[in-house]
């Protein structure tokens, strides 16, 4: 593994695990304004990283990339500009989860694609168990989306 290569993994796993605290805090209404802070230092590493591989024309990586650096600008707004205020609030719940989305998913990808067990149960991509892993990812991201959104209120807290 290059040098490049691994930085980038650390620190996608690294945005993965802070993003997870930081969903498990919209559930629980608590700020983790540490973790918070290192999932969005990490998740906007990690897609600027990403950008520094070697790559031949646009690929569904670098689609990603740019969707993610798209939806971390207003997210990073709402909360450190706008303090969550008002819609603020909702913008960043949403937008925080969604990163964590597209972190996992492309961790789910990685792992078909580089973990030789399940290479073996999806050597293609697009076989049952991938799929499974993907759709169970996103009905649980939906699930905390819905609960963290009529939860999370870190202004009625004193935050």
């Amino acid at each position: 593994m290059s040098g490049i290569l691994l930085i980038h993994v650390v620190i996608s796993l690294i945005a993965v695990i802070s993003g997870i605290v930081v969903a498990y805090g919209f559930l629980t209404a608590d700020r983790h304004d540490r973790s918070t802070f290192v999932y969005m230092l990490t998740t906007v590493l990690t897609s600027l990283t990403g950008f520094l591989f070697p790559f031949h024309g646009v690929t569904p990586a670098i689609i990603v990339g740019i969707l993610c650096l798209l939806i971390f600008i207003p997210t990073a707004l709402a909360r450190y500009r706008f303090h969550l205020a008002g819609i603020w609030r909702s913008v960043f719940v949403v937008g925080a989860l969604v990163l964590l989305f597209f972190n996992c998913l492309v961790l789910i990808i990685q792992s078909f694609q580089k973990i030789p067990a399940l290479n073996a149960l999806a050597p293609n991509g697009n076989e049952p168990p991938i799929l499974a892993a993907q759709v169970a990812l996103l009905v649980a991201c939906l699930l905390v989306g819905y609960f963290s959104v009529r939860r999370f209120h870190p202004t009625l807290l004193g935050a």
